[in-house]
């Protein structure tokens, strides 16, 4: 069986339907994107429709119908036309063609073989806002064109390697949906006493809650603190699940020494550098570990009050963020940076009868904490929630002891760095099988063509 080369444009042929939009008539319209290829947009009233000058899809006497963007075919956004959109109206940007004497498969695999892209690539793209590719450099493409039983074998082992590597990448994604659970999971046993063994000779959790009670008052009495507003009793209802014996349920204000917010600083919308003091945008506490880089400039000397300066060691919350992170929070680790808190994270100071870490974990991690904050949360809108310093201080915390608390932290860390591990390996392994269906792709588009 011979190969040979063949330019587009002896398999494409263009067609150009034109239509003036009328104002009072409802048009049917196309998109084309690289995850989807060509799909059905949806009605508009012509007078809504901007350029009146379109062209009209027409499976009917063109029932094989290639279709791209000028401005996005380098990104993908080339497809075959569905029966849905029969009809439809799109831009000149959009240009149609008519598929003829090539097996149809074949073609949509060349579309997204890695030999078609390096081909786009090397054409020169005009425009300066938005990178275009004129359908008439695109028709210069040549292709390899095997005779059309050889085209059909290609297909055939091509969708069998394709639909096996599809079965791999799906059993990739349960793995990982296996991880997610698991990272779940050994949470929730962690602040359920169910992640270490229990130690009857630790200090049980109501003799810390006695200490912190008293280092409270101490402070208060030395004027070091300021009295707070007291918290109200924890009710049965309230109790989400049960916790071991020398456990306690407490709240988050019960824990803390005092809380503090930053202030609205009047900043530029970039971040520090050179000694510049900043800002810390929510963007900062909201992903589990503190982000310096997310700031933005307040001053190129040090201010005249820095009592919001971020130091290590640092517990923070955001009270304003959607409805899934308002409330999540931060521990200090590295800070290299002269960073303020803004007006939308709190700081709260613990004292040592407890980990940090702990309630740090409890806050991030735990479904009623969770729950607990998205329920609270204030606001019209999904996109931005807020709640209150009361909101945090009232958050329900299962409190283990000391000696137990700093346990939990250090399995959770080896556990989760574990599932870090197996998550690598398995993107690792997603990476790889591309790799290979990019490969199987090439190989088959790899043999020497013969002239025509």
């Amino acid at each position: 069986m011979s190969w040979k080369k063949v330019k587009l444009k002896q398999i494409l042929k263009q067609y150009r339907i034109e239509h003036l939009v009328q104002d009072n008539v409802d048009y049917k319209q196309v998109t084309i994107s690289k995850y989807d290829g060509v799909t059905f947009r949806g009605t508009k009233m012509g007078r809504e429709i901007g350029r009146k000058r379109q062209f009209q899809i027409d499976l009917k006497k063109f029932p094989n119908t290639l279709m791209f963007v000028r401005q996005g075919v380098q990104d993908g956004s080339i497809g075959i036309a569905p029966i849905e959109v029969d009809g439809c109206i799109a831009t000149e940007n959009m240009p149609m063609f008519s598929i003829e004497g090539i097996n149809l498969e074949y073609l949509k695999f060349i579309l997204k073989s890695p030999y078609f892209y390096d081909e786009l690539n090397k054409i020169q793209t005009t425009g300066s806002a938005q990178k275009s590719i004129h359908e008439r450099e695109i028709l210069e493409i040549e292709i390899p064109f095997p005779d059309i039983e050889e085209q059909e074998d290609i297909v055939h082992q091509l969708s069998r390697g394709k639909n096996n590597l599809l079965e791999i990448s799906i059993e990739l994604n349960h793995q990982l949906t296996l991880i997610k659970k698991l990272r779940q999971q050994l949470l929730q046993d962690a602040v359920q006493g169910k992640l270490v063994d229990q130690n009857l000779n630790d200090e049980p959790a109501s003799e810390l809650l006695k200490k912190i009670k008293a280092e409270k008052q101490k402070l208060i009495a030395e004027k070091k603190l300021k009295k707070e507003k007291v918290l109200a009793s924890i009710k049965p209802k309230e109790i989400p699940y049960e916790i071991p014996e020398n456990w306690m349920w407490c709240r988050l204000g019960d824990l803390s020494l005092f809380s503090a917010a930053g202030s609205s600083f009047k900043c530029e919308e970039v971040p520090v550098s050179n000694g510049e003091w900043g800002v810390i945008k929510v963007s900062a506490v909201s992903w589990d570990v503190f982000l310096e880089e997310k700031n933005k400039v307040y001053s190129k000397t040090q201010p005249d009050d820095i009592s919001a300066k971020i130091n290590i060691g640092d517990f923070l919350i955001s009270r304003a963020n959607t409805s899934e992170l308002v409330g999540k929070s931060v521990v200090v680790k590295n800070i290299s940076k002269n960073l303020l808190l803004s007006d939308k994270t709190i700081r709260f100071r613990f004292s040592d009868f407890v980990s940090t870490d702990y309630i740090n974990l409890c806050n991030n991690f735990t479904k009623h904490a969770r729950g607990y904050y998205a329920l609270m949360g204030t606001g019209s809108s999904p996109s931005m929630k807020n709640i209150t310093r009361e909101h945090m201080r009232n958050l329900l915390i299962p409190l283990p002891p000391l000696a137990e608390q700093n346990r939990i932290v250090q399995k959770l860390d080896e556990l989760m760095q574990y599932c870090n591990d197996l998550e690598t390996s398995i993107k690792q392994s997603e990476t790889q099988n591309e790799k290979l269906l990019q490969q199987v792709l090439r190989e088959a588009l790899r043999k020497e063509p013969v002239e025509a």
